[in-house]
């Protein structure tokens, strides 16, 4: 006669832990924790424990009962002043540099209006499924699934929406079925409009960064988005100044069109850490235009986003784990 214990020993190697099993009159029933696995990986797993279960003599029913516990998950803000200074290519690149260090690393495309994420994660024209009313985040060959609103409308529609419509879109790619990831980096749309009071109230982050260009006027505009997150307690974690400095490839020259060192030197008037710069260079916008995100790559654009993203990973490490 078959018993549970017996069942349970045949399932433990199987589901490595996850298995609980009952038996009576023929009937197996097991309740399987999938608590942090993929959608893929869980239906995977259920068929495993099933075949298995079904093959013990004695067992003329299986019945598998999936449960999880709520997964919570940091959320990290990339936020700028102001548009145009690269704050999504940023956003893409710290994601990878940090699943590249082995965090397990969502990233959601809140900019409502101008989503870039499909392009510089190269999944344009691919729409997100969805399971039960749970958008299923889509996957990248860079080892980061994302969810944007350049995969929810037809590619060059504009998106006329309030507030509110905006705010529920994000929140339906926040609460979205990430598996296994620990941690989301938002790229959020510039200055301090709904997307981000919504995103602040409902979705707080663990922290912020800010992106910058070392030009005065777009250093006004960060201070602003600064100022919003110290009201609402969320921390900043630092800044970042992109494009700063252009290198000639023919003189090796390093000229300054932006202006020099005003991230760093507005970040120390603000007792904030200094993240570091990212330079203004030709190959991160040929690679970005190309969907090939420059720190998936091993070359000095890469490392410049790998010292990036070993100071989030330290401060992550330092605040919670």
């Amino acid at each position: 006669m078959t018993t549970a214990a017996e069942l349970q020993a045949l399932l433990a190697p199987l589901a490595a832990g996850r298995a609980t099993a009952r038996f009576d009159n023929g009937r197996a029933d097991i309740v399987l924790d999938v608590t942090g696995l993929a959608p893929a990986t869980r239906d995977a797993l259920e068929a495993d424990v099933r075949a298995a279960a079904t093959s013990v003599p004695g067992v003329t029913e299986v019945r598998v009962l999936q449960t999880s516990e709520r997964r919570v998950r940091r959320l990290i803000a990339v936020a700028s002043g102001k548009g145009g200074v690269g704050k999504s290519t940023v956003a893409a690149n710290l994601a990878i540099a940090l699943a590249k260090r082995g965090r397990r690393v969502g990233l959601v495309d809140a900019d409502i209006y101008g989503p870039s994420q499909p392009k510089l994660l190269s999944v344009e024209g691919i729409r997100p499924e969805a399971r039960d009313k749970t958008m299923i985040p889509i996957p990248t060959r860079f080892g980061v699934p994302m969810l944007s609103m350049g995969g929810l409308v037809a590619e060059g529609q504009a998106v006329a929406w309030r507030g509110p419509m905006a705010g529920s879109a994000l929140t339906q790619m926040v609460d979205a079925d990430w598996g296994d990831a620990e941690l989301l980096i938002l790229d959020l749309p510039p200055g301090t409009g709904d997307v981000q009071l919504t995103m602040i109230q409902k979705h707080k982050p663990a922290g912020a960064v800010i992106v910058s260009t070392p030009q005065d006027l777009a250093l006004i505009d960060a201070t602003r988005a600064i100022d919003l997150f110290t009201k609402v307690g969320v921390p900043v974690i630092g800044l970042i100044e992109n494009m700063s400095g252009y290198a000639c490839p023919h003189c090796g020259e390093v000229s300054h069109p932006f202006g020099e060192g005003g991230a760093e030197r507005a970040a120390a008037r603000m007792d904030l850490p200094f993240l570091g710069r990212v330079p203004l260079e030709m190959a991160i916008r040929q690679a970005s235009d190309a969907g090939e995100p420059p720190a998936w790559g091993n070359g000095p654009e890469a490392e410049t986003f790998a010292v990036l993203a070993a100071k989030l990973d330290e401060w992550l490490a330092a605040n919670g784990g």
